[in-house]
Parts: structure tokens; sequence; C-alpha cells
């Protein structure tokens, strides 16, 4: 008897783990705006994971829309990204079941950096000064802001309901429209429209 494999979306893999790290979190943790100032090593730790995926999925989202491209940090990522997919500094993510709406591309419509992109890089070279900066508000951002560049950087296989499993705490908001699919209730298809 053998085994068949076929290539899985590692990427989406990886930020459904961040998701279920988000998940357990909140058993200790409630995700509230009350809640947005704590801080610990294990949302450092969410915060690092999540925002060092968003750079090698910006650089790799950057190279299959250019082969040539040689955006290297988050000020060219965004000059190349938002040329490619303007959508981005819009899109909005939510979590339902704590009543939670983010916008975590929104800074790059005014031409700056995200704020929790900017405490990772704070944590991450100043953690003496600025580990508060590893908290809720942010970690929470960085997740959901990774989820929205997967949405772009797998664009076909949502549209084709082929990223699987669905996350369970993070869904995704405007400009995308989600449904299901026909054939397959149980499989999300994410369609992004033409604007």
């Amino acid at each position: 008897m053998g085994i068949q494999g076929i290539p899985t979306p590692e990427h989406w893999n990886y930020f459904l783990s961040l998701e279920d790290d988000v998940i357990q979190l909140a058993r200790y943790l409630e995700p509230t705006e009350r809640n947005f100032s704590s801080y610990s090593l294990e949302l450092a730790r969410i915060l690092f994971a999540a925002s060092s995926e968003v750079d090698v999925i910006c650089k790799r989202l950057c190279l299959k829309i250019n082969v040539d491209s040689k955006a290297n940090n988050i000020m060219k990522y965004r000059d190349e990204l938002l040329n490619a997919c303007p959508q981005i500094k819009d899109t909005r993510v939510e979590i339902p079941r704590f009543g939670l709406k983010f916008h975590p591309w929104e800074q790059w419509g005014k031409d700056k950096t995200p704020l929790w992109w900017t405490a990772y890089n704070n944590v991450k070279h100043h953690r003496h000064t600025h580990f508060s900066d590893a908290n809720l508000k942010h970690a929470l951002n960085a997740v959901a802001g990774l989820f929205v560049l997967l949405l772009f950087f797998y664009r076909e296989e949502g549209e084709k309901a082929q990223l699987n499993p669905d996350p369970t705490l993070f869904k995704a908001g405007y400009p995308f429209q989600v449904d299901t699919s026909f054939y397959a209730p149980h499989l999300t298809i994410y369609q992004l429209p033409n604007l």
C-alpha cells in the first residue's frame, strides 16, 4: 500500500499554526480592546513569528508579480505590492468570536509603515526599552496582516476553494467576497472582485 502526497500551501499551514497559538492564548488573555496593551513573551513570539513570515511572503509575492523584483524591505514591498495589488491597503480582517475588526495594512495607504511592523522592529532591536510593544494589539494585527498577504499570494487557490482547512478564528473581510463551494459546502471560496 503506497502513500500519495500532493503539494500543500506551506505558508497557509504556517498561518493556521499561528492562528492556533492565538486560540490557545485566548484561554488566558481575552482578545478584547481592554487587553490590547497587555504584553508578554508569548505575544512577542507570536509577533515575531507572524512578522517574519510577512517578510517572507512579501518577498515571494513581489517575485510572483515581477520575477526581477529587488524589493527587500517593508517600504520597497509596499511600493511594488500596492502598484500590483492596491486592495491590500483596504483589506479588512475580522475575528467575529471576539467582535474584533482589523485593518492591518491601512498605514500603507498613507505611505507609512504599519504600526505593528514598527513594534516588531522595536522589540527585535530594542527589547530592553520597547518590550511593551510586544502586546496583544500588535500581535493580532501581525497575524491579520499575514492572513491578508496570503489571500493575495494564494489568490488562485482561494478562488478554487483550495485553501483548506479554513481558519477558525480569522475571517476575510472587505474587499474579499467569501462563499462556499456549491459542490463541497465545507470548502471556502475567496474571491477578490475587480474594483
